[in-house]
């Protein structure tokens, strides 16, 4: 078999049978091996943007790695977006980036660039195959430290000549390294700070966000006093009725600061320490009071369920604990857009056990208190702030769970960058509603420009607004052969919403502010 024989062959041992991709000339024998080798779905993204937001999508939801099929230099770069925010969101990915012929190089073709340095820049896990006979054994390697807690960007250089030449050979099911469990020494250490009594916050992420992660928090709270917190942004949660209601650290600076203040302790649980996503002048890149002690119970590669089960148990917390009732409950509401507005309205529609993918902005900082109440629903969010992140995200969720209702809440403008994940949808079929937010404006903009303490202007004023010409969203769909409709109040929203949710196949929704 020849070199691209045994990729794929590979590839499907390790059950990685998804595959995102763009390809170009140097990954032709790949495509080709396709039609010889079964066992690997081929999605293709019409922009390499798209590629890597689908296997973040589809990674956060199975916790193991899809396939990207990317072209060269340019080809990678134009991902590294969403590998970006893949990355941040601890998602299993391998990507498989085609490069000239290993000869070839010498000659500066117009395509020839410093492949291995970009990936580098945004990969845990780089290699380029050297000999046909090398590539199953280094995809093998590939899936090995994609998988390795908490999930890796693993990236596989292949030289054309190494995907056409014979001599491949498939390579082995490598273990996987577990994740590790927190030693009781530190288990220890952690109970002595809560059982002080004194303000503190436990941090969640990733693991601990599970419902199980959840539930074992809930546990040490209730018998610590600690408050539970996560990030401004989420790679995945549980969340909605029957899960514990965990609120976000606010992305405004300001805000953020507020909510710790008074603060004396600081748990990570598979979190970073909480930082401000700018610097901005005359205010602190850490979010927590400077009095305050940072303590860690369990990295992001470390078993974030069991060290808060263990942590339970040392402080003597039930087995079982309520869980507490968020006060807001859902209802329809009328009228234009109002962010608050909003996720009422949208917390009373949620279907069972749906998917939320969001990367809303503005429009979305009101949607976490209000949807506790909600169905049952995993939420994904823009963990990297690389914008137009919801579209392709749910577009990889969906093609991962077919059988589960997926919802992208998506910007106007953060949606131009990956708009092209709406013609995959309709070429899959993918059961997604998508819900575009038409401000015409990047309104998050402004507000940035205030808290660095600028002002308003002519410039800022032609960079920030989107409505010269207005984007129209329901011909842009249209044209990409979906159904849409525009609504203007959240009567209207609720309505077109219920109907969508009962068909299968993607629609839009625009939703003009």
């Amino acid at each position: 078999m020849n070199g691209a024989e045994s990729l794929i062959h590979t590839l499907v041992v390790n059950k990685v049978d998804t595959c995102f991709a763009n390809p170009g000339t140097s990954e032709m024998h790949f495509v080709s091996a396709l039609d010889r080798v079964e066992g690997v779905r081929c999605v293709l993204g019409l922009a390499e943007i798209v590629v890597t937001g689908c296997a973040d999508g589809y990674g956060r939801m199975l916790g193991r790695p899809a396939a990207t099929l990317l072209h060269c230099g340019p080809g990678f770069t134009n991902a590294i977006a969403n590998i970006h925010n893949a990355r941040r969101a601890l998602t299993p990915m391998l990507n498989i980036v085609g490069d000239h012929a290993t000869y070839h190089r010498v000659y500066d073709a117009p395509l020839t660039s410093d492949l291995e340095g970009f990936a580098r820049s945004a990969s845990h896990w780089v290699r380029s195959s050297v000999a046909a006979s090398t590539v199953g054994a280094d995809c093998a390697a590939a899936v090995q430290a994609a998988n390795a807690p908490p999930g890796h960007i693993a990236t596989l250089i292949l030289p054309a000549d190494t995907a056409w030449g014979e001599g491949g050979e498939v390579g082995s099911v490598l273990p996987v390294q577990q994740r590790q469990v927190v030693d009781s020494a530190a288990i220890r250490a952690v109970a002595e700070i809560l059982r002080r009594k004194e303000p503190t916050v436990i941090i969640l992420f990733g693991q601990a966000l599970s419902e199980e992660g959840l539930l074992a928090a809930n546990r040490v709270a209730s018998i610590s006093g600690a408050t539970l917190k996560t990030n401004a942004q989420v790679s995945k949660m549980a969340r909605g009725r029957g899960r514990v209601p965990v609120d976000r650290i606010p992305y405004a600076i300001d805000n953020a600061l507020k909510v710790l203040e008074g603060i004396k302790h600081v748990i990570l649980v598979g979190a970073k320490p909480p930082t401000a996503f700018f610097a901005y002048p005359n205010k602190p890149s850490l979010i927590a009071p400077k009095d305050s002690t940072t303590v860690v119970l369990a990295r992001p590669e470390e078993e974030a369920v069991i060290s808060l089960n263990m942590l339970a148990d040392e402080l003597g917390a039930p087995k079982q604990v309520k869980i507490p009732q968020s006060a807001v409950m859902p209802e329809l509401l009328h009228g234009a857009f109002e962010p608050n507005a909003f996720a009422m309205t949208f917390a009373k529609l949620i279907p069972e056990n749906a998917i939320v993918c969001e990367d809303a902005v503005t429009s979305g900082r009101g949607l976490f208190a209000p949807t506790f109440n909600a169905a049952p629903n995993d939420w994904l969010q823009n963990t990297g702030g690389a914008i137009g992140h919801a579209f392709p995200c749910a577009t990889g969720a969906a093609i991962a769970c077919p059988d589960r209702k997926v919802i992208c809440l998506q910007a106007d403008g953060a949606g131009m960058y990956s708009v092209q994940s709406l013609w995959t949808q309709v070429r899959e079929n993918l059961n997604i509603v998508n819900v575009v937010f038409a401000n015409r404006i990047y309104k998050i903009l402004y507000g940035e420009l205030i808290a660095v303490g600028a002002q308003p202007g002519r410039a800022s004023n032609e960079l920030f607004d989107l409505s010269r010409p207005e984007i129209e969203w329901t011909q842009i769909a249209k044209g990409l052969g979906m159904e849409s409709v525009s609504v203007t109040t959240l009567e209207a929203f609720a309505d077109v919403f219920k109907s969508a949710c009962q068909k299968t196949g993607p629609f839009l929704i625009e939703f003009k502010i």
